[in-house]
């Protein structure tokens, strides 16, 4: 038997629907930490589900550090204006500026990375490889992770929160789709700094 005490427990953390937390706590058979992770777990199957959705509608977040030396600018789509003006999208693009202001990436995902771009940090990483001594295979698996973790770092969507490490860019985003039920998109951005 689910109780009305944890299904307000677990709507107080995710932010998720009560109908939803309490089918989530009857599979989990009472455990909470279960039913979170079925959440997410439904949460990314619902975001899956809505990205062939068009954005229409988004706001254009604009942050400035303190210092006035930093400053970026977020193009973010969503489906409606509802959703738009809502305060969980407000706060998904706060966080995701503020991320962009700290991090640094160049580009929103790993896809939009030129082949000509990544060729310099390939150049750089074999010739680091060759002084190494290490037998062919091994260094070419170690380029690959080389180049894999260079594309986290300077992909928006495949950074580590900086709120929390276990999170991707790309689970906020997920998360805020499964909470508010709309597709979610960054579309671009812009990152100034003297």
């Amino acid at each position: 038997m689910v109780s009305i005490d944890q299904i307000k427990q677990l709507r107080e953390e995710t932010g998720v629907s009560p109908t939803e937390i309490k089918k989530a706590l009857e599979e989990a058979g009472g455990n909470a930490e279960k039913a979170k992770e079925l959440l997410r777990i439904w949460g990314k199957t619902l975001a899956n589900k809505k990205t062939s959705r068009e954005t229409k509608a988004g706001l254009i977040e604009s942050y400035i550090h303190p210092n006035s030396k930093t400053g970026v600018l977020l193009d973010i789509r969503c489906e409606s204006d509802f959703v738009a003006k809502s305060p969980e999208f407000k706060s998904l693009a706060h966080e995701i500026s503020l991320q962009i202001a700290a991090m640094k990436p160049l580009f929103v995902e790993e896809e939009e990375i030129p082949a000509e771009f990544l060729d310099g940090e390939t150049k750089i990483y074999k010739e680091q490889l060759k002084d190494s001594g290490k037998p062919q295979n091994i260094a070419s698996q170690i380029l690959e992770g080389k180049l894999k973790k260079y594309k986290q770092e300077i992909s928006l969507l495949s950074q580590p929160w900086i709120k929390d490490e276990k999170k991707t860019i790309k689970n906020l985003v997920e998360e805020t789709v499964a909470k508010i039920g709309e597709n979610i998109e960054v579309k671009r951005f812009a990152r100034y700094e003297i």
